[in-house]
Protein backbone atom coordinates (compact mmCIF):
# COMPACT_ATOMS: atom_id res chain seq x y z
CA UNK A 1 0.00 0.00 0.00
CA UNK A 2 1.57 3.22 -0.82
CA UNK A 3 1.91 5.80 2.09
CA UNK A 4 -0.60 8.84 2.69
CA UNK A 5 1.56 11.85 1.13
CA UNK A 6 1.18 15.16 2.93
CA UNK A 7 1.85 18.36 1.25
CA UNK A 8 3.34 21.07 3.89
CA UNK A 9 5.30 20.66 6.69
CA UNK A 10 3.42 23.64 8.73
CA UNK A 11 2.37 22.03 12.52
CA UNK A 12 -1.04 20.61 10.89
CA UNK A 13 0.91 18.74 8.32
CA UNK A 14 3.31 17.50 10.75
CA UNK A 15 0.79 16.89 13.21
CA UNK A 16 -0.91 14.48 11.12
CA UNK A 17 2.03 12.52 10.27
CA UNK A 18 2.71 12.06 13.40
CA UNK A 19 -0.75 10.94 14.15
CA UNK A 20 -0.83 8.80 11.66
CA UNK A 21 2.52 6.82 12.08
CA UNK A 22 1.52 6.48 15.85
CA UNK A 23 -1.20 4.26 13.92
CA UNK A 24 1.52 2.30 11.98
CA UNK A 25 0.47 4.28 8.70
CA UNK A 26 3.40 5.68 6.46
CA UNK A 27 3.61 8.87 4.78
CA UNK A 28 5.67 11.82 2.83
CA UNK A 29 5.51 14.94 4.12
CA UNK A 30 6.22 17.67 1.36
CA UNK A 31 7.78 20.40 2.43
CA UNK A 32 9.20 23.54 0.29
CA UNK A 33 11.11 25.14 2.82
CA UNK A 34 14.64 23.65 3.96
CA UNK A 35 13.47 21.65 6.39
CA UNK A 36 13.83 24.48 9.61
CA UNK A 37 11.53 27.19 10.65
CA UNK A 38 13.00 30.82 11.10
CA UNK A 39 12.56 32.14 14.75
CA UNK A 40 9.91 34.56 14.84
CA UNK A 41 8.99 35.75 18.80
CA UNK A 42 6.27 38.15 16.93
CA UNK A 43 4.52 34.58 15.35
CA UNK A 44 3.03 32.58 18.43
CA UNK A 45 0.29 30.53 18.82
CA UNK A 46 -2.08 30.29 21.82
CA UNK A 47 -3.46 26.20 22.31
CA UNK A 48 -6.29 25.10 23.98
CA UNK A 49 -6.23 22.27 26.87
CA UNK A 50 -6.96 19.50 24.12
CA UNK A 51 -4.41 20.62 21.30
CA UNK A 52 -1.66 21.13 23.73
CA UNK A 53 -2.81 17.50 25.45
CA UNK A 54 -2.15 16.09 21.74
CA UNK A 55 0.79 17.98 20.52
CA UNK A 56 2.09 16.91 23.98
CA UNK A 57 1.33 13.29 23.53
CA UNK A 58 2.57 13.17 19.89
CA UNK A 59 6.02 14.25 20.56
CA UNK A 60 6.61 13.77 24.27
CA UNK A 61 7.62 16.61 24.92
CA UNK A 62 5.81 19.11 27.81
CA UNK A 63 4.83 22.02 25.93
CA UNK A 64 4.90 23.61 29.05
CA UNK A 65 8.63 24.22 28.91
CA UNK A 66 8.83 25.87 25.49
CA UNK A 67 5.55 28.16 26.34
CA UNK A 68 3.71 30.12 28.97
CA UNK A 69 0.44 28.61 29.97
CA UNK A 70 -1.30 31.50 31.74
CA UNK A 71 -1.40 32.85 34.81
CA UNK A 72 -4.38 34.75 34.44
CA UNK A 73 -6.90 36.62 32.35
CA UNK A 74 -7.21 40.74 32.74
CA UNK A 75 -9.79 42.58 30.79
CA UNK A 76 -9.96 46.32 31.13
CA UNK A 77 -11.49 49.00 29.59
CA UNK A 78 -10.24 52.74 29.93
CA UNK A 79 -8.52 52.50 33.24
CA UNK A 80 -11.09 50.19 34.90
CA UNK A 81 -10.66 46.19 35.01
CA UNK A 82 -14.16 44.82 34.01
CA UNK A 83 -13.01 41.07 34.17
CA UNK A 84 -10.37 38.71 36.06
CA UNK A 85 -9.73 35.10 35.98
CA UNK A 86 -7.15 33.26 37.79
CA UNK A 87 -5.76 29.76 36.44
CA UNK A 88 -3.54 29.36 39.51
CA UNK A 89 -5.45 27.95 42.21
CA UNK A 90 -7.19 24.86 40.61
CA UNK A 91 -7.99 22.85 44.30
CA UNK A 92 -11.57 23.91 44.15
CA UNK A 93 -11.67 22.49 40.55
CA UNK A 94 -13.48 18.98 40.29
CA UNK A 95 -11.98 16.01 38.72
CA UNK A 96 -12.44 16.41 35.51
CA UNK A 97 -13.31 20.17 35.38
CA UNK A 98 -9.27 21.97 36.31
CA UNK A 99 -9.12 25.81 34.88
CA UNK A 100 -8.32 25.68 31.45
CA UNK A 101 -5.52 27.46 31.10
CA UNK A 102 -4.28 28.47 27.62
CA UNK A 103 -0.44 27.63 26.41
CA UNK A 104 1.20 30.75 24.62
CA UNK A 105 4.16 29.28 22.51
CA UNK A 106 5.99 30.43 19.39
CA UNK A 107 5.14 28.92 16.43
CA UNK A 108 8.65 28.08 15.22
CA UNK A 109 9.01 26.15 19.23
CA UNK A 110 5.64 24.45 18.47
CA UNK A 111 7.10 22.99 15.16
CA UNK A 112 10.56 22.04 16.65
CA UNK A 113 9.19 20.05 18.65
CA UNK A 114 7.03 18.20 16.40
CA UNK A 115 10.28 18.10 13.74
CA UNK A 116 12.37 15.98 16.58
CA UNK A 117 9.29 14.07 17.31
CA UNK A 118 9.06 13.09 13.26
CA UNK A 119 12.77 12.78 12.80
CA UNK A 120 12.73 9.36 15.17
CA UNK A 121 9.74 8.12 13.17
CA UNK A 122 10.84 5.60 10.70
CA UNK A 123 7.39 5.37 9.00
CA UNK A 124 7.78 9.16 7.97
CA UNK A 125 10.18 10.52 4.90
CA UNK A 126 9.86 14.01 4.76
CA UNK A 127 11.10 16.02 1.28
CA UNK A 128 12.68 19.09 1.79
CA UNK A 129 12.67 21.77 -0.73
CA UNK A 130 9.81 19.88 -2.38
CA UNK A 131 6.95 22.10 -4.17
CA UNK A 132 3.86 20.77 -5.81
CA UNK A 133 2.90 21.96 -9.01
CA UNK A 134 1.06 18.58 -10.28
CA UNK A 135 -1.41 16.40 -9.25
CA UNK A 136 -2.97 13.45 -11.06
CA UNK A 137 -5.97 11.06 -9.01
CA UNK A 138 -6.98 7.66 -10.08
CA UNK A 139 -9.64 5.28 -8.02
CA UNK A 140 -6.61 3.22 -7.16
CA UNK A 141 -4.60 6.34 -5.62
CA UNK A 142 -2.30 9.83 -6.54
CA UNK A 143 0.01 10.55 -7.98
CA UNK A 144 1.79 14.27 -7.65
CA UNK A 145 4.86 15.89 -9.22
CA UNK A 146 7.54 18.19 -7.31
CA UNK A 147 9.79 20.46 -8.89
CA UNK A 148 13.00 21.99 -6.98
CA UNK A 149 16.27 20.13 -6.24
CA UNK A 150 14.15 16.69 -5.07
CA UNK A 151 11.54 17.03 -7.93
CA UNK A 152 10.00 14.03 -8.80
CA UNK A 153 6.83 11.85 -9.22
CA UNK A 154 5.74 10.52 -5.53
CA UNK A 155 2.93 7.90 -5.67
CA UNK A 156 0.19 7.95 -2.17
CA UNK A 157 -2.85 6.35 -1.24
CA UNK A 158 -4.20 9.35 -0.14
CA UNK A 159 -3.04 13.17 -0.64
CA UNK A 160 -3.84 15.75 2.58
CA UNK A 161 -2.99 19.80 1.37
CA UNK A 162 -1.53 20.96 4.93
CA UNK A 163 0.02 24.28 2.47
CA UNK A 164 -1.97 27.10 3.89
CA UNK A 165 -4.20 29.56 2.79
CA UNK A 166 -2.36 29.97 -0.98
CA UNK A 167 -3.21 25.91 -0.95
CA UNK A 168 -1.90 24.40 -4.03
CA UNK A 169 -3.80 21.22 -3.44
CA UNK A 170 -6.78 23.21 -3.11
CA UNK A 171 -6.51 24.84 -6.67
CA UNK A 172 -5.21 21.79 -8.27
CA UNK A 173 -8.69 20.33 -7.81
CA UNK A 174 -10.62 23.66 -8.00
CA UNK A 175 -11.80 23.90 -4.66
CA UNK A 176 -13.51 27.27 -4.19
CA UNK A 177 -12.28 29.33 -1.12
CA UNK A 178 -14.88 32.00 -0.36
CA UNK A 179 -14.85 34.55 2.41
CA UNK A 180 -13.55 38.11 3.46
CA UNK A 181 -10.05 38.98 3.36
CA UNK A 182 -8.45 41.15 5.84
CA UNK A 183 -11.18 41.17 8.14
CA UNK A 184 -8.52 42.43 10.82
CA UNK A 185 -5.40 43.98 10.90
CA UNK A 186 -2.83 44.22 14.53
CA UNK A 187 0.19 45.52 14.78
CA UNK A 188 2.43 42.99 16.59
CA UNK A 189 5.74 43.40 18.66
CA UNK A 190 7.61 41.09 20.91
CA UNK A 191 9.65 42.74 23.53
CA UNK A 192 11.43 41.53 26.68
CA UNK A 193 10.01 44.04 29.31
CA UNK A 194 8.94 43.78 33.41
CA UNK A 195 5.07 44.36 33.11
CA UNK A 196 2.64 44.58 36.36
CA UNK A 197 0.81 41.43 35.38
CA UNK A 198 3.43 38.34 36.09
CA UNK A 199 1.93 35.45 34.04
CA UNK A 200 -1.16 36.94 33.25
CA UNK A 201 -2.22 37.97 29.65
CA UNK A 202 -4.53 41.06 29.39
CA UNK A 203 -6.94 43.09 26.93
CA UNK A 204 -7.47 46.64 27.22
CA UNK A 205 -9.71 48.34 25.57
CA UNK A 206 -10.15 52.38 24.90
CA UNK A 207 -7.11 53.06 26.93
CA UNK A 208 -7.01 56.60 27.61
CA UNK A 209 -3.33 57.67 26.96
CA UNK A 210 -4.46 57.38 23.29
CA UNK A 211 -3.04 60.91 21.83
CA UNK A 212 -0.45 59.97 19.35
CA UNK A 213 -1.66 56.75 18.96
CA UNK A 214 -5.44 57.39 18.39
CA UNK A 215 -5.48 53.85 16.29
CA UNK A 216 -4.71 51.97 19.29
CA UNK A 217 -8.05 51.25 20.49
CA UNK A 218 -7.36 47.61 21.43
CA UNK A 219 -4.21 46.09 22.77
CA UNK A 220 -3.81 42.74 23.35
CA UNK A 221 -0.69 41.32 25.52
CA UNK A 222 0.44 38.04 26.11
CA UNK A 223 3.40 36.40 27.91
CA UNK A 224 6.10 34.24 26.77
CA UNK A 225 8.83 32.84 28.56
CA UNK A 226 12.11 34.71 29.46
CA UNK A 227 10.31 37.82 30.52
CA UNK A 228 8.58 38.43 26.58
CA UNK A 229 5.91 39.75 25.83
CA UNK A 230 3.55 39.54 22.46
CA UNK A 231 1.79 43.05 22.23
CA UNK A 232 -0.92 43.68 19.65
CA UNK A 233 -2.41 46.64 18.41
CA UNK A 234 -5.91 46.62 16.71
CA UNK A 235 -5.03 48.62 13.87
CA UNK A 236 -8.37 50.82 12.24
CA UNK A 237 -10.06 49.57 8.32
CA UNK A 238 -7.80 50.16 5.75
CA UNK A 239 -3.91 49.24 4.20
CA UNK A 240 -2.00 52.15 5.70
CA UNK A 241 1.50 50.83 6.68
CA UNK A 242 2.61 50.06 9.69
CA UNK A 243 5.83 52.46 10.06
CA UNK A 244 8.52 51.68 12.65
CA UNK A 245 7.88 55.42 13.97
CA UNK A 246 4.21 54.32 14.60
CA UNK A 247 5.00 51.03 16.21
CA UNK A 248 7.44 52.44 18.58
CA UNK A 249 5.06 55.04 19.46
CA UNK A 250 2.28 52.11 20.14
CA UNK A 251 4.96 50.48 22.14
CA UNK A 252 6.42 53.81 24.43
CA UNK A 253 2.61 55.02 25.14
CA UNK A 254 1.43 51.15 25.63
CA UNK A 255 3.90 50.47 28.34
CA UNK A 256 4.01 54.17 30.03
CA UNK A 257 0.18 53.57 30.25
CA UNK A 258 0.70 50.00 32.31
CA UNK A 259 3.26 51.23 34.57
CA UNK A 260 1.66 54.10 35.71
CA UNK A 261 3.96 57.03 33.36
CA UNK A 262 7.08 55.86 33.19
CA UNK A 263 7.85 53.78 29.89
CA UNK A 264 10.13 50.88 31.56
CA UNK A 265 13.49 49.39 29.86
CA UNK A 266 12.66 47.27 26.98
CA UNK A 267 14.22 45.08 24.40
CA UNK A 268 12.59 45.07 21.23
CA UNK A 269 12.99 41.54 19.74
CA UNK A 270 10.43 41.26 16.63
CA UNK A 271 8.00 42.76 14.75
CA UNK A 272 4.93 41.94 12.20
CA UNK A 273 1.40 42.77 10.83
CA UNK A 274 -1.43 40.05 11.54
CA UNK A 275 -4.12 40.32 9.43
CA UNK A 276 -6.94 38.21 9.49
CA UNK A 277 -8.74 36.27 6.68
CA UNK A 278 -11.79 34.60 6.92
CA UNK A 279 -12.71 32.28 4.80
CA UNK A 280 -14.21 28.60 4.65
CA UNK A 281 -13.26 25.94 1.76
CA UNK A 282 -16.43 24.29 -0.35
CA UNK A 283 -15.01 20.94 -0.24
CA UNK A 284 -12.82 19.15 1.77
CA UNK A 285 -12.64 16.27 0.73
CA UNK A 286 -12.26 15.49 -3.46
CA UNK A 287 -11.95 11.70 -3.40
CA UNK A 288 -8.91 11.13 -2.54
CA UNK A 289 -7.55 14.54 -1.72
CA UNK A 290 -8.37 16.12 1.37
CA UNK A 291 -7.88 19.62 3.20
CA UNK A 292 -7.00 20.56 6.28
CA UNK A 293 -5.92 23.29 8.31
CA UNK A 294 -5.27 26.83 6.60
CA UNK A 295 -6.14 25.03 3.34
CA UNK A 296 -9.11 24.55 4.67
CA UNK A 297 -10.13 27.52 6.69
CA UNK A 298 -8.98 30.66 7.67
CA UNK A 299 -10.05 32.48 10.93
CA UNK A 300 -8.04 34.56 13.99
CA UNK A 301 -10.51 37.36 15.10
CA UNK A 302 -11.56 37.12 18.71
CA UNK A 303 -8.75 35.03 20.37
CA UNK A 304 -9.77 32.05 17.73
CA UNK A 305 -6.54 31.43 16.33
CA UNK A 306 -6.74 28.74 12.71
CA UNK A 307 -3.64 26.53 14.47
CA UNK A 308 -6.31 25.42 17.34
CA UNK A 309 -8.75 24.40 14.85
CA UNK A 310 -5.98 22.76 12.31
CA UNK A 311 -4.61 20.43 15.09
CA UNK A 312 -8.26 19.16 15.82
CA UNK A 313 -8.66 18.77 11.83
CA UNK A 314 -5.38 16.20 11.87
CA UNK A 315 -6.59 14.34 14.85
CA UNK A 316 -10.08 14.00 13.54
CA UNK A 317 -8.95 12.60 9.86
CA UNK A 318 -6.03 10.43 11.47
CA UNK A 319 -8.07 8.00 13.30
CA UNK A 320 -10.42 7.96 10.05
CA UNK A 321 -7.43 7.30 7.27
CA UNK A 322 -6.18 4.99 9.53
CA UNK A 323 -8.76 2.06 9.40
CA UNK A 324 -9.31 3.10 5.68
CA UNK A 325 -5.29 2.65 4.87
CA UNK A 326 -4.85 -0.81 6.63
CA UNK A 327 -8.77 -2.32 5.44
CA UNK A 328 -9.53 -0.29 2.42
CA UNK A 329 -11.58 2.59 2.01
CA UNK A 330 -14.83 3.21 4.02
CA UNK A 331 -16.81 6.07 2.21
CA UNK A 332 -19.02 7.22 5.06
CA UNK A 333 -16.10 7.46 7.49
CA UNK A 334 -14.21 9.60 5.37
CA UNK A 335 -16.97 11.50 4.68
CA UNK A 336 -17.27 12.00 8.17
CA UNK A 337 -13.92 14.21 8.45
CA UNK A 338 -15.23 16.91 6.03
CA UNK A 339 -19.08 17.02 7.47
CA UNK A 340 -17.81 16.75 11.25
CA UNK A 341 -15.01 19.37 10.95
CA UNK A 342 -16.30 21.86 8.58
CA UNK A 343 -18.93 22.40 10.21
CA UNK A 344 -17.69 23.20 13.83
CA UNK A 345 -15.46 25.78 11.78
CA UNK A 346 -18.46 27.06 10.22
CA UNK A 347 -20.23 27.80 13.26
CA UNK A 348 -17.19 29.01 14.83
CA UNK A 349 -16.86 31.35 11.83
CA UNK A 350 -20.49 32.66 12.00
CA UNK A 351 -20.30 32.90 15.48
CA UNK A 352 -17.08 35.36 15.18
CA UNK A 353 -18.79 37.66 11.77
CA UNK A 354 -21.83 37.75 14.15
CA UNK A 355 -20.18 39.39 17.06
CA UNK A 356 -17.61 41.51 15.15
CA UNK A 357 -20.09 44.36 14.29
CA UNK A 358 -21.23 44.85 17.81
CA UNK A 359 -17.50 44.36 19.29
CA UNK A 360 -16.28 46.93 16.82
CA UNK A 361 -19.25 49.72 16.45
CA UNK A 362 -17.48 52.49 18.71
CA UNK A 363 -20.77 54.54 18.68
CA UNK A 364 -24.40 54.29 18.00
CA UNK A 365 -27.57 52.92 20.55
CA UNK A 366 -25.47 49.58 21.48
CA UNK A 367 -23.27 51.45 23.35
CA UNK A 368 -25.95 53.19 25.50
CA UNK A 369 -28.10 49.92 26.37
CA UNK A 370 -27.12 49.49 29.85
CA UNK A 371 -24.58 46.36 30.36
CA UNK A 372 -23.71 45.59 26.77
CA UNK A 373 -20.17 46.77 27.29
CA UNK A 374 -19.87 43.92 30.20
CA UNK A 375 -22.20 41.87 26.72
CA UNK A 376 -18.80 42.65 24.76
CA UNK A 377 -15.92 42.27 27.23
CA UNK A 378 -17.60 38.66 28.24
CA UNK A 379 -17.49 37.38 24.33
CA UNK A 380 -14.12 38.59 23.82
CA UNK A 381 -12.60 37.33 26.97
CA UNK A 382 -14.47 33.73 25.79
CA UNK A 383 -12.53 33.79 22.52
CA UNK A 384 -9.46 34.02 24.06
CA UNK A 385 -9.78 31.60 26.54
CA UNK A 386 -11.50 29.43 24.37
CA UNK A 387 -15.03 29.29 25.63
CA UNK A 388 -18.21 29.97 24.50
CA UNK A 389 -19.68 30.01 21.30
CA UNK A 390 -16.78 32.03 19.62
CA UNK A 391 -14.15 29.59 21.31
CA UNK A 392 -15.34 26.14 22.61
CA UNK A 393 -14.26 23.27 20.47
CA UNK A 394 -17.15 22.01 18.46
CA UNK A 395 -19.10 18.96 19.14
CA UNK A 396 -20.02 16.35 16.63
CA UNK A 397 -23.40 15.86 17.97
CA UNK A 398 -25.30 16.10 14.75
CA UNK A 399 -22.88 13.99 13.18
CA UNK A 400 -23.31 10.73 10.63
CA UNK A 401 -21.39 8.82 12.92
CA UNK A 402 -23.74 9.58 15.98
CA UNK A 403 -25.60 6.74 17.33
CA UNK A 404 -29.29 6.37 17.12
CA UNK A 405 -31.74 5.99 20.13
CA UNK A 406 -29.90 3.71 22.73
CA UNK A 407 -32.11 2.28 25.79
CA UNK A 408 -29.52 2.02 28.28
CA UNK A 409 -28.31 5.51 27.16
CA UNK A 410 -27.47 7.80 30.64
CA UNK A 411 -26.86 11.15 30.46
CA UNK A 412 -23.22 12.48 32.02
CA UNK A 413 -21.75 16.07 32.25
CA UNK A 414 -20.12 15.90 28.71
CA UNK A 415 -23.00 15.60 25.92
CA UNK A 416 -22.70 13.26 22.88
CA UNK A 417 -19.67 14.34 20.45
CA UNK A 418 -18.55 16.54 22.78
CA UNK A 419 -14.69 16.52 24.15
CA UNK A 420 -14.31 13.83 27.04
CA UNK A 421 -12.78 15.15 30.50
CA UNK A 422 -9.38 13.99 31.23
CA UNK A 423 -9.62 11.67 34.17
CA UNK A 424 -7.51 9.00 35.77
CA UNK A 425 -8.04 5.96 34.70
CA UNK A 426 -6.40 2.30 34.71
CA UNK A 427 -5.17 -0.23 31.83
CA UNK A 428 -6.15 -3.35 32.05
CA UNK A 429 -2.40 -4.08 33.23
CA UNK A 430 -2.99 -2.34 35.89
CA UNK A 431 -1.07 1.12 35.04
CA UNK A 432 -2.21 4.18 35.58
CA UNK A 433 -2.64 7.26 33.26
CA UNK A 434 -4.89 9.78 32.18
CA UNK A 435 -7.61 9.61 29.94
CA UNK A 436 -6.23 11.40 26.86
CA UNK A 437 -3.01 9.62 26.89
CA UNK A 438 -4.36 6.43 25.62
CA UNK A 439 -5.91 8.24 22.53
CA UNK A 440 -4.92 8.58 19.02
CA UNK A 441 -3.95 4.61 19.14
CA UNK A 442 -6.68 4.01 16.35
CA UNK A 443 -8.87 2.38 18.82
CA UNK A 444 -11.94 2.95 20.79
CA UNK A 445 -12.01 3.56 24.41
CA UNK A 446 -14.45 1.95 26.25
CA UNK A 447 -13.89 3.28 30.35
CA UNK A 448 -16.14 1.94 33.04
CA UNK A 449 -16.56 4.12 35.82
CA UNK A 450 -15.99 1.64 39.19
CA UNK A 451 -15.48 3.97 42.56
CA UNK A 452 -12.83 2.35 44.96
CA UNK A 453 -10.78 0.43 42.04
CA UNK A 454 -7.83 2.84 41.93
CA UNK A 455 -6.94 1.94 45.51
CA UNK A 456 -7.54 -1.76 44.79
CA UNK A 457 -4.85 -4.51 43.16
CA UNK A 458 -5.22 -5.04 39.58
CA UNK A 459 -6.31 -8.98 40.41
CA UNK A 460 -9.18 -8.26 42.75
CA UNK A 461 -11.22 -6.16 40.47
CA UNK A 462 -10.32 -7.41 36.90
CA UNK A 463 -12.17 -10.38 37.84
CA UNK A 464 -15.07 -9.14 39.64
CA UNK A 465 -18.54 -8.15 39.34
CA UNK A 466 -19.37 -6.40 35.89
CA UNK A 467 -15.74 -6.74 34.34
CA UNK A 468 -15.70 -10.04 32.96
CA UNK A 469 -18.77 -9.15 31.21
CA UNK A 470 -17.85 -6.04 29.97
CA UNK A 471 -14.59 -7.56 28.72
CA UNK A 472 -16.12 -9.94 26.86
CA UNK A 473 -18.24 -7.39 25.10
CA UNK A 474 -15.42 -5.37 24.33
CA UNK A 475 -14.13 -8.04 22.81
CA UNK A 476 -17.06 -8.32 20.31
CA UNK A 477 -16.69 -4.94 19.34
CA UNK A 478 -16.23 -4.42 15.42
CA UNK A 479 -13.12 -2.32 15.61
CA UNK A 480 -10.68 -2.64 17.90
CA UNK A 481 -11.20 -1.30 21.61
CA UNK A 482 -9.20 -0.26 24.80
CA UNK A 483 -11.18 -1.44 28.27
CA UNK A 484 -10.25 1.63 31.02
CA UNK A 485 -11.70 1.80 34.37
CA UNK A 486 -11.96 5.24 36.09
CA UNK A 487 -12.81 5.73 39.63
CA UNK A 488 -15.33 8.82 38.58
CA UNK A 489 -16.21 10.96 35.79
CA UNK A 490 -18.40 14.05 36.26
CA UNK A 491 -22.13 13.54 36.57
CA UNK A 492 -21.44 9.64 35.79
CA UNK A 493 -23.07 7.20 37.97
CA UNK A 494 -20.93 4.07 39.67
CA UNK A 495 -21.62 1.38 36.88
CA UNK A 496 -21.73 3.67 33.99
CA UNK A 497 -19.67 2.71 30.71
CA UNK A 498 -18.49 5.58 28.24
CA UNK A 499 -17.77 4.59 25.07
CA UNK A 500 -15.08 7.24 23.39
CA UNK A 501 -13.76 8.16 20.03
CA UNK A 502 -9.85 7.62 19.42
CA UNK A 503 -9.93 11.56 18.97
CA UNK A 504 -11.76 12.24 21.98
CA UNK A 505 -14.88 12.51 21.61
CA UNK A 506 -18.08 11.17 23.14
CA UNK A 507 -19.44 8.64 21.16
CA UNK A 508 -22.32 7.35 24.37
CA UNK A 509 -22.39 6.52 27.84
CA UNK A 510 -24.82 3.94 29.10
CA UNK A 511 -26.35 2.50 32.36
CA UNK A 512 -24.29 -0.67 32.97
CA UNK A 513 -22.65 -3.45 30.72
CA UNK A 514 -25.24 -3.73 27.35
CA UNK A 515 -23.57 -5.22 24.52
CA UNK A 516 -25.95 -4.84 22.20
CA UNK A 517 -26.48 -0.82 22.49
CA UNK A 518 -22.54 -0.88 22.99
CA UNK A 519 -22.25 -2.52 19.70
CA UNK A 520 -24.64 -0.46 18.12
CA UNK A 521 -22.90 2.66 19.29
CA UNK A 522 -19.48 1.39 18.20
CA UNK A 523 -20.39 0.56 14.59
CA UNK A 524 -22.21 3.71 14.07
CA UNK A 525 -19.40 5.79 15.10
CA UNK A 526 -17.56 3.63 12.42
CA UNK A 527 -19.78 4.78 9.95
CA UNK A 528 -21.90 1.72 9.69
CA UNK A 529 -20.57 -1.98 8.99
CA UNK A 530 -16.96 -2.47 8.14
CA UNK A 531 -16.05 -2.67 4.61
CA UNK A 532 -16.64 -6.65 3.34
CA UNK A 533 -13.07 -7.72 3.53
CA UNK A 534 -12.86 -7.10 7.19
CA UNK A 535 -16.36 -8.60 7.96
CA UNK A 536 -15.06 -12.33 8.48
CA UNK A 537 -12.07 -10.64 11.06
CA UNK A 538 -15.14 -8.90 13.08
CA UNK A 539 -17.50 -11.58 12.68
CA UNK A 540 -14.94 -14.14 14.48
CA UNK A 541 -14.26 -11.38 17.11
CA UNK A 542 -17.66 -10.86 17.84
CA UNK A 543 -18.22 -15.13 17.97
CA UNK A 544 -15.64 -15.03 20.34
CA UNK A 545 -16.69 -12.29 22.24
CA UNK A 546 -20.68 -13.75 22.83
CA UNK A 547 -18.95 -17.34 24.00
CA UNK A 548 -17.25 -14.75 26.54
CA UNK A 549 -20.32 -13.23 27.87
CA UNK A 550 -21.87 -16.22 28.03
CA UNK A 551 -19.35 -17.69 29.73
CA UNK A 552 -19.12 -14.62 31.81
CA UNK A 553 -22.93 -14.51 32.85
CA UNK A 554 -23.02 -18.04 33.89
Amino acid sequence: MDPVIIVGAGPVGLTLALALARQEVPCVVLDEGPGKDEPRLARTVVLREDTTALVERLTGTPLGALGTRWAGWRSMRRKQVTREVSFEDTSAQPEGHPSPAPLHIAQHALTGALRTALAHEPLVKLSVDSRLDAMEQEPSGVTVHTRGPQGTWWRGSYVVGCDGPRSTVRKLQDIRFPGRTAVERHAVAALRVELPWKGHALLHRMPPWRTSAPSAGEITGRPLPDGVWRLDWLLPPGKDLVTPELLVTHIRETLAGWCEGATPPYDLLDTGVHTVHHRLARRWRAGRVFLAGDAAHCLGTLGTHGLDEGLRDADNLAWKLAPAWHHGTHEALLDSYQTERRTAVAARLRAADQALPLLRSGSGLRTLVPGSARGHEALLMDGHLGQGTVGAPGTYADSPLAPGPLEGEVPVDTPRGAPVADVRVTAEDGSFARLRDRLGRGALLVVLIAPGTGVWDRKHWATAGIMPRLAAAVTALPYRAELLVAESYPGAAAHSVLLVRPDGHLVTALGGVRPADLYAAAEAALGGPPPAQDRAETGARTQVGAERAGAASR
